[in-house]
């Protein structure tokens, strides 16, 4: 909880290299989500290419020589499986002292530096370093805006509900929707770029502040 409110999106990056303490433990998180996942995640090291052109610069990124590439097969549940897991190596990589960015589309794609296998795709990007700064929070929703229950919602459903807003979305959109009947959740992508990936994300962040436990997605 404490790296959630912590995380904001950062552009602009130190030129300090990645820690090599940092570095093990966080292959071993990717590998663990791989592993669980079926997703082809790979960490891009001293790779500035990729953060070098006219799209990246138009979209305020500096000092970028480092990313997660979340590739997996390509299929529907694609977008989710990524923006979930993803999350999951964002919130790691807080807790280790860095700082990260989803990126979607300021950025250009160095084949050479990760490998996309028959049948796999480049889902999205992840930017990852010693910040410049902090970065600053995101204005965000209430909870009555992007949920509902079938009576009074309990205490770990907000919960749940108040660390999804938390969560980083395109554009800080936060189009999405929670629904609560008993003990089962059901989350719903809004229309939009990128719903899915934002979906996986938030569910992540849902799941975390309300608890595993408690409910059952449907």
């Amino acid at each position: 909880m404490e790296a959630m409110k912590e995380r904001h999106s950062v552009r602009q990056y130190t030129d300090q290299t990645l820690d090599e303490e940092v570095i093990r433990l966080l292959t071993e998180e990717i590998d663990a989500c791989n592993q669980e996942s079926g997703l082809h995640i790979q960490l891009v090291k001293n790779e500035p290419k990729a953060f070098d052109g006219f799209m990246a610069h138009y979209g305020k990124f500096s000092g970028v020589t480092n990313y997660i590439a979340m590739v997996g097969k390509k299929g529907p549940a694609l977008e989710e499986t990524c923006g979930y897991y993803g999350e999951r190596l964002v919130l790691k990589a807080q807790q280790l002292g860095l700082n990260t960015c989803w990126v979607a589309m300021t950025y250009s794609k160095v084949k050479s530096a990760y490998s996309v296998d028959a049948g796999e795709k480049l889902c999205i990007v992840i930017s990852l370093g010693y910040g410049k700064n902090q970065g600053v929070p995101h204005k965000s929703k209430s909870v009555d805006q992007v949920a509902k229950a079938d009576g009074p919602m309990p205490d770990w459903f907000r919960s749940g509900v108040k660390a999804s807003l938390l969560a980083p979305t395109a554009m800080n959109q936060q189009k999405y929707q929670f629904t609560l009947n008993g003990k089962i959740v059901s989350a719903r992508a809004g229309m939009g770029f990128y719903s899915k990936i934002d979906l996986g994300i938030v569910k992540y962040h849902f799941e975390l502040g309300a608890g595993r436990e408690n409910f059952s997605w449907i």
